[in-house]
């Protein structure tokens, strides 16, 4: 059993940064591939950055290129997400998540290949 703990969401302005952190809990994280994930109010969850286990491996949503970058220090039990240059549409509940795998080097965007989830932290980016 992993538990994950999301935080380093708040209100900020367009234009601005937020680093998110997800410290799991329970077991090592060395096994997992992770993800970020975001809801807004009425649409879908969506990956916005998923990592493998090695840390090399990275997939970013369209949506999100060269602004958020995602990354894991095994050692701590945490990944983050370093938010740059954020947007209204940016708002969001970010949830991340960790998904148990065997293949070192693979990523997963799919919600629902993910075996544990944090709480979600919210992000309000004002105008």
């Amino acid at each position: 059993q992993v538990e994950l703990v999301d935080s380093g969401g708040g209100l900020v302005q367009a234009g601005g940064s937020l680093r998110l952190s997800c410290a799991a809990s329970g077991r090592t994280l060395s096994n997992y591939a992770m993800g970020w994930f975001r809801q807004a109010p009425g649409k879908e969850r969506e990956c916005v950055a998923a990592i493998g286990w090695r840390g090399g491996d990275i997939y970013y949503g369209d949506s999100v290129k060269g602004r958020f970058t995602i990354s894991r220090d095994n050692a701590k039990n945490t990944v983050y997400l370093q938010m740059n240059s954020l947007k209204p549409e940016d708002t969001a509940v970010y949830y991340c998540a960790a998904k148990i795998t065997s293949y070192a080097g693979t990523y997963y965007y799919r919600a629902d290949l993910y075996d544990y989830w944090g709480q979600g932290t919210q992000v309000t980016v004002s105008s």
